[in-house]
């Protein structure tokens, strides 16, 4: 009975737990929903009834995130186990079954029954998600009867703030009076897959090759009028159906730039006309990497997973490999153009595309190179590729040849014919498998994996490591006329990597290869102790592999040259004779190349002295012509950048009176940024004269010591 009770009181906390997170969802939902409404009807004007809607939208998400309903029995023992350490971590006893308890559970369940009855009704962890919600919802109350009286301060100061941020950005343009209004059409190219648009104002920010065409309207009847580009080329406007106030024009633009307006002979302000330039398709490659080895065992396939993406969409890609074949002179060279199996036919603006890159089917067999790239062309026929990515199979012919060992220098020899020696007995245990017993077969493994630790064991000595044994010199160290040498202990068991004698001299590179060689030693061993030769063989070639690197690397190679000397005279030699050997002259005119930033230099000394005067002569006036031609050169190609300096020249050499410091500070930076930094050239140190008083000194100084 009294097991009863305990799942009797954990299925009410159940049911409360349940109860309690129903009741949160609802609060926050009615909350969050609250606050929407309030903000949407205030600063929108919509109905207060969507935020009902809200509410229902909201609920339902929160309650199948939360999912209360599939809170279970464990759910709650759980809990109680966290928050009650007197139940002892037992209370899923009062869940199970009386007759599948044993003695000690039953003794146990007996023990926690009176501290979970003790349990309240409704513990605190139940109720933190409904306190929170009504915090939430009692702030969205309050939030309703705060919002109405300072919204419509609220939003007239945010308004006039976002106006006056605005109009300080992009100030507005200057037009001339002549003209009442403009319709600027601007339609993009066929590439973009963009629809046209239309602008009420002369700044022009188009796609590259878009048709923009220009409909002004005039407030009076106008004799002529035309659109002035770059301070070069002239689009003349002509008029509607021989309306003269209304005006139209039409031009292809692919150019940064600037223009005006010319109505009758007068100029307006500068207009911008910036070119939205077409991205090239970019590809990167996941995988594989830049280079990649596949050892002896490995399978022969690259998968390759590639992300290709572009500003307007991709139209194809390809894949062009070569596969190498060979060496030295006698190497060959076949190209393939592989396709990836994703169809471009949506022009698509990103797309994950993989392919699986079969080696033999390219006819790459070991010993061959696989060298691929990837190019991506996108809607503009634009196209860009990878770099090249080099996939190589080991080729265990070449490996086990004994060339390069006969013939030149080692100093291991030996060590790189035991590994092969290891590899070719390993492989010959694997034919002989069958035919053999399994106690004959362990034993050839045992034996090849002491082979391979005597070999690491070996090379682990050009990096200072330990022998394994340890037992080197323990006869002498046990007897006891030695027992008190201090000195032949310390000998015995301490590392000496100051001495010199001791130290290696391999390079930290060689060290690192060293270390990768031992390691993939220690792996085949231990497959071979295992009585895996199969599973070590990859292990074997690796290790073989970097020792022959390593081989290589120690190798000094010095090209021949020949040279053929001219013959000796016999008659002419040891005389002596140099009447015939002349000093080489060269007669050379050097002249100093223009500046063609002079004219912009003398513009900055006319500016700094505008700054005191602020009255330009007709010399002054002259000399920021010619820089206004080298200005207008750079606003052509950054309109954004350099055009507002060619205004503020416009300003200043038409009104020699009304000159303002902010334009010649505006012309000063343009300046600064299109003269080019000045190159530091070596000069002595100046020294200051001492009219020969330390050379008198130091005379005088040697007197003395005399």
């Amino acid at each position: 009975m009294a097991e009863r009770e305990g799942l009797h009181k954990i299925k009410k906390l159940q049911q409360t737990w349940i109860s309690y997170q129903l009741l949160a969802d609802f609060v926050l939902s009615a909350g969050i929903a609250f606050i929407w409404g309030i903000l949407t009807n205030r600063l929108l004007g919509w109905s207060a009834w969507l935020s009902l809607v809200m509410f229902v939208i909201l609920f339902g998400i929160l309650s199948t995130i939360r999912r209360p309903w599939q809170i279970t029995l464990h759910t709650i023992c759980s809990f109680l186990n966290i928050s009650y350490p007197e139940l002892e971590e037992s209370s899923e006893l009062a869940i199970k079954p009386v007759n599948s308890l044993n003695i000690l559970e039953q003794l146990q369940l007996s023990k926690i029954e009176p501290a979970l009855q003790n349990v309240p009704a409704l513990p605190r962890g139940f109720t933190k998600r409904v306190k929170i919600a009504w915090i939430l919802m009692i702030a969205a109350i309050g939030l309703s009867f705060v919002l109405p009286k300072g919204h419509y301060n609220w939003h007239t100061a945010s308004q006039s703030l976002w106006d006056s941020g605005k109009s300080s950005a992009t100030p507005p343009e200057k037009v001339l009076p002549q003209i009442e209004s403009v319709n600027i059409k601007i339609t993009p190219p066929a590439y973009t897959g963009k629809a046209s648009y239309g602008q009420d104002k002369f700044t022009i920010n188009a796609e590259e090759g878009a048709d923009v065409s220009w409909t002004i309207n005039t407030n009076v009847a106008i004799k002529n009028a035309w659109l002035l580009f770059n301070e070069k080329e002239k689009l003349p406007l002509t008029s509607v159906d021989n309306d003269k106030t209304k005006w139209k024009a039409a031009k292809n633009i692919t150019q940064p730039g600037f223009y005006q307006v010319s109505i009758d002979g007068k100029l307006s302000d500068l207009y911008q006309v910036q070119v939205i330039k077409d991205a090239l398709p970019v590809i990167r490659v996941k995988t594989p990497k830049q280079y990649t080895h596949i050892d002896a065992g490995e399978s022969p396939k690259v998968n390759l997973t590639v992300t290709l993406s572009d500003d307007y969409g991709i139209t194809d890609a390809q894949i062009f490999a070569t596969v190498a074949k060979g060496s030295g002179e006698s190497v060959k060279f076949k190209e393939y153009k592989l396709k990836f199996d994703e169809s471009f036919q949506q022009h698509s603006r990103q797309y994950n595309v993989q392919k699986l890159l079969d080696l033999p089917a390219l006819n790459v067999t070991p010993g061959d190179e696989l060298y691929f790239y990837i190019q991506a062309q996108d809607n503009h026929q634009q196209k860009s590729r990878t770099d090249v990515y080099i996939v190589s199979i080991q080729d265990t012919a070449q490996l086990l040849s004994m060339d390069g060992i006969l013939t030149g220098t080692s100093i291991k020899p030996e060590f790189f014919r035991s590994e092969r020696q290891i590899i070719i007995d390993s492989q010959q245990l694997l034919k002989d498998k069958d035919s053999i017993s399994v106690d004959v077969f362990n034993r050839r493994c045992n034996d090849l994996g002491l082979d391979q630790k005597l070999l690491r064991l070996r090379y682990g000595k050009f990096l200072g490591e330990e022998d394994e044994s340890g037992k080197e010199g323990n006869d002498e160290l046990a007897k006891v006329e030695n027992f008190s040498n201090a000195e032949m202990f310390l000998d015995a068991y301490t590392d000496k990597h100051d001495n010199a004698e001791d130290a290696t001299f391999l390079e930290p590179a060689v060290k690192e290869q060293l270390k990768a060689t031992l390691t993939e030693m220690w792996k085949a061993e231990l497959q071979l102790r295992m009585y895996k030769p199969n599973d070590a063989l990859p292990f074997e070639y690796k290790a073989l592999r970097l020792l022959k690197d390593l081989q290589q690397k120690s190798r000094a190679y010095v090209a021949k040259t020949s040279y053929n000397p001219p013959p000796i005279k016999i008659e002419k030699r040891l005389t002596g004779d140099l009447s015939k050997i002349t000093q080489p002259v060269t007669q050379q005119q050097i002249k100093a190349a223009a500046d063609r930033f002079e004219a912009l230099k003398k513009a900055v000394a006319v500016l700094e002295q505008l700054k005191h005067t602020l009255l330009l002569n007709t010399t002054d006036k002259i000399t920021l012509e010619i820089a206004e031609q080298q200005l207008s050169a750079k606003a052509s190609a950054e309109p954004g950048i350099y055009l507002p300096a060619l205004s503020a020249v416009h300003r200043i050499t038409a009104s020699n009176k009304d000159i303002r410091t902010s334009d010649i500070a505006l012309i000063e930076k343009a300046i600064q940024k299109t003269l080019p930094s000045a190159t530091i050239m070596p000069a002595p140190v100046s020294t200051n004269v001492d009219m020969g008083l330390s050379q008198g000194y130091y005379k005088n100084l040697n007197h003395l010591n005399r």
